[in-house]
C-alpha cells in the first residue's frame, strides 16, 4: 500500500511526474494506491502539469479507483474548539 497524503499540494517537477507514473506503472493492477487530497479531482490534470504525463498518470490512478468526497467542516477545526472548551 502507498498513501500520498496531500496530493497536490506543490506543482511537480518533470522528474516527479516521470517518477510517479513509472511507480504507478508498475503497481497497476497489482497494489493498492490511496490518495487523499483538498483538490478536486477535476483539478488534478492541471496540478500535474504536462498533459501527456498528466492523462497517463490519472488514467492509471483514477480507472478502477473508489472515490470517497467528504463534505461539511473540517475535524481539525472541530478539534481545536473542543480543546478550547
Amino acid at each position: 500500500l502507498i498513501i500520498l497524503d496531500d496530493w497536490g499540494l506543490a506543482p511537480m517537477t518533470d522528474l516527479h511526474r516521470r517518477d510517479l507514473l513509472e511507480l504507478l506503472e508498475d503497481r497497476y493492477g497489482k497494489r493498492s494506491t490511496i490518495v487523499t487530497s483538498q483538490l478536486p479531482v477535476t483539478a488534478w490534470h492541471e496540478s500535474i502539469g504536462d498533459p501527456t504525463l498528466a492523462d497517463a498518470i490519472l488514467d492509471r490512478l483514477v480507472h478502477n479507483a473508489y472515490k470517497i468526497e467528504l463534505k461539511g467542516e473540517s475535524m481539525r477545526k472541530h478539534a481545536i474548539s473542543l480543546d478550547q472548551n
